[in-house]
């Protein structure tokens, strides 16, 4: 069976013409109008369908078109009604347009357009607004997703996915364009935007740099996602929306109540250093399908392929854990295998062994099965005194999405999950969705992103104490009552971003109070913290009513999450989809031009919208991402259609230059993590001396008196780190700690004089009181 979409070879026009995205960021909200502008340049009607991705978070509440010079707005209605509406309609010869979710996933839409007549234009347009999560380093992030990766399906399937048959062409041949102009407010100011995309200047638009634009450069390929990293001056304040309802709807209803969005940033203060908690059980699962040899970004020529950003987060992650922990390795694809049978204690033996069966891993597994590797972890039973803490690798390109996020919400009790979604089209339903579920943190890396930072973050998240007994107290004048929208805080971690959603109910009776408060309560290591933000009462007039649909965006996610769809939720779930706008997976916007005066004549042609089509959504070769010819066996038993003999000459060309590249050499800094021993230290010898620039023997000459060797060496390996590495510092924080902690148990009160000769050595100047001596 082949499961990529096709590369398309024929003629066929395609009548989307140009896609335009106007955004509007007010702080952490994202407020999107996308135009989808069409043309029919064929002499019979058409019929337009387009799938695309978009973030699991975005709440997609309006869609609307113009046809022919008639504006028509389309309705949201359950989405059997809407999808016969809809049939009814071109079987009548009547204009419409259809919008609806995929079934399985929340981030997959079919967008279609029926009865197009001959050089008639349509402008469909669609609006969705989504809550924006700051990034480690503190940015914004914004992703327009362009990317929809084929979603993998087992063979004997009987599930089918809208991504099987997307067409897909060249990159660089897309036959639209894509525009996009995003304005940019914060209170906090603006410092700066970063993206992997070429953008325009950054152009303030009031002198105290709270409000800018910045739009896409021309002649923009929607090739890759659209990523915006916005850089605020602070961040890290809290902060509190109120928001009037929507006028005519019923007083005590979610959009008929004003609806609150407070923004809290809790601190843990007595978090302790990290990397010497001996507790946990730590399991890697990795993504060792076909598509994880492509390389982590097209647009870079020497970029490497995951797999191998993969394997180096990996050797970070486990030169990272603390002593007498426990932990194991699952790889998986169609199949899925494990370095031990059970998760094993973490000594200089079981490391020495995992960390060179590592580094011979490779991505030869085949599809992208991973329900089956999770069954198998969760069938073992969990470590007494030992937290397990999940961390889970992925390209993200499965098909049975709800599927794998219930399965670990089944064992959300026992486990925290970490995810890493990796490249363009990682499947945020999937990554977003299993974190959510277990309580742990989501991350995605694109572009020229390092892995290994965001990785490192996610271990110092898990090697914190989970906060527990996490409760709301509001404070509100005589008359008002605040309601929670959705499940509120389940998870906190040290300056992580906490959203909470509430309805205001009741009629305020007190003339002096003015304002409200929450207070979010929560216990850590033995001791109760708070944090308190207050909110005025008066609330914002909001035409597009923006924080009531991520409320309602919210409770939806909370209704139709995983497990038994129980048929209360389901009714309450539709309810609010239908009095909100915002589509769920039973509704849909459906919209019908009902002025047609004559039905639309002639034979209704099917026309699909294309998409890029990658490497890593063809059959997967044996060669590195698909790179070779036609006749190559296929790692995926995939046939080879004929539409790929076209680039078979570029594939070839293109393998052929590899194979004459020279390998690139392992980076320093990897080399000095490898050698790291599993409690922290070096050991001084030749590998070491040399990588530090020097011989053995002139190293051990300089060695202080009475400091052990070992000591010395680790003592030289720190500050190598600190003068060499000091940028890729999130990287080795942890595994420092760690090296830090050995030194001070074994030669604590020599280390200040080792430092000052190991600093005249290395000609490096790095402070003793850096590492805390």
């Amino acid at each position: 069976m082949t499961v990529c979409g096709l590369i398309k070879t024929s003629q066929e026009p395609v009548p989307l013409q140009s896609i335009s995205v106007d955004v509007v960021v007010q702080g952490f909200v994202a407020d999107v109008v996308s135009e989808l502008r069409y043309k029919n340049e064929e002499k019979n009607p058409v019929e337009v369908t387009f799938v695309f991705p978009l973030d699991d978070e975005a709440a997609v509440y309006a869609f609307e078109g113009l046809i022919g010079g008639t504006r028509i707005e389309a309705q949201i209605r359950e989405k059997k009604e809407a999808q016969q509406e809809y049939e009814d309609a071109l079987s009548e010869g009547r204009e419409a347009f259809l919008l609806e979710r995929e079934a399985n996933t929340s981030d997959i839409f079919t967008c279609s357009l029926g009865n197009l007549p001959p050089s008639e234009e349509a402008t469909l347009k669609l609006r969705y607004v989504q809550a924006l999560a700051p990034e480690p380093d503190g940015a914004i992030r914004f992703v327009l997703p362009a990317v929809l990766n084929p979603r993998y399906e087992p063979q004997g399937s009987e599930k089918n996915t809208v991504t099987k048959s997307i067409p897909r062409v060249p990159k660089g041949k897309l036959p639209y364009t894509l525009s996009l102009c995003a304005t940019l407010e914060s209170s906090h100011g603006i410092n700066r935007v970063e993206s992997k995309c070429t953008l325009e200047p950054l152009r303030y638009t009031v002198e105290d740099h709270t409000a800018a634009q910045v739009s896409l450069a021309e002649g923009h390929q929607f090739d890759q996602d659209v990523e915006l990293l916005i850089y605020y001056e602070d961040i890290h304040k809290p902060s509190a929306i109120l928001e009037a309802g929507k006028p005519g709807a019923a007083s005590g209803s979610l959009m008929g109540d004003p609806a609150l969005l407070v923004t809290l940033y809790p601190s843990l203060q007595c978090t302790p250093k990290p990397g010497l908690s001996a507790t946990g059980e730590f399991i890697f699962l990795l993504d060792r399908s076909g598509s994880m040899d492509c390389s982590s970004d097209y647009n870079i020529p020497d970029a490497p392929p995951r797999i191998k950003s993969a394997k180096e987060t990996l050797i970070l992650l486990l030169k990272s854990l603390p002593l007498g922990c426990f932990f194991n390795i699952y790889g998986f694809g169609s199949t899925h295998d494990s370095f031990y049978p059970q998760s094993v204690e973490y000594t200089q033996q079981t490391m020495s062994e995992s960390l060179q069966r590592v580094k011979d891993l490779g991505a030869d597994l085949g599809g992208t099965e991973i329900l089956g590797p999770l069954k198998a972890i969760y069938s073992q039973p969990c470590r007494e005194g030992h937290p397990r803490q999940l961390f889970v690798f992925t390209d993200g390109e499965v098909f049975n999405t709800d599927e794998v996020i219930a399965e670990v919400q089944r064992h959300s009790s026992s486990h925290r999950c970490f995810s890493f979604g990796i490249g363009d089209g990682a499947s945020t339903a999937l990554i977003k969705g299993i974190a959510r579920a277990a309580g742990g943190s989501a991350e995605f890396i694109t572009g020229k992103e390092r892995m290994q930072a965001k990785a490192l973050q996610s271990l110092k998240k898990a090697l914190q104490p989970a906060a527990t007994g996490i409760s709301l107290h509001w404070d509100l004048p005589s008359g008002l009552e605040a309601v929670l929208v959705g499940s509120g805080p389940q998870v906190i971690f040290e300056g992580q971003r906490s959203l909470i959603y509430a309805q205001i109910r009741g009629q305020h009776q007190s003339s002096g109070a003015s304002g409200g408060s929450v207070m979010l309560q929560y216990n850590f290591q033995g001791q109760t913290f708070t944090d308190t933000v207050k909110f005025p009462l008066q609330a914002e007039e909001r035409d597009r009513l923006l924080v009531h649909r991520l409320a309602a965006r919210a409770l939806l996610q909370d209704l139709e999450g995983t497990g038994e769809k129980e048929e209360e939720k389901q009714r309450l779930a539709l309810q609010t989809s239908l009095s909100s706008g915002v589509v769920c997976s039973q509704t849909a916007y459906v919209g019908v031009n009902t002025e047609l005066g004559q039905p639309v004549q002639g034979p209704l042609v099917h026309r699909d919208v294309p998409l890029v089509g990658f490497q890593a959504s063809m059959p997967r070769f044996k060669k590195r991402c698909g790179r070779g010819l036609p006749g190559l066996m296929c790692a995926m038993s995939a046939p080879m259609p004929k539409v790929y003999s076209e680039l078979g000459e570029d594939l070839a060309l293109e393998a052929a230059e590899e194979e004459l590249l020279p390998k690139k050499e392992e980076s320093p800094l990897l080399r000095l993590v490898s050698l790291q021993n599993a409690d922290g230290s070096w050991v001084l010898d030749s590998n070491l001396a040399s990588l530090l620039g020097l011989n053995e023997a002139e190293i051990t000459s300089k060695t202080p008196e009475q400091v052990a060797p070992n000591v010395w060496a680790t003592v030289l390996a720190i500050l190598w780190l600190h003068s060499s590495a000091a940028e890729q510092r999130d990287e080795w924080e942890l595994l420092e700690a760690k090296a830090l902690h050995w030194l001070q148990a074994t030669a604590g009160s020599q280390l200040t004089d080792c430092v000052k000769t190991g600093n005249a050595v290395l000609g490096t100047s790095v402070n003793p009181q850096t590492l805390g001596l």
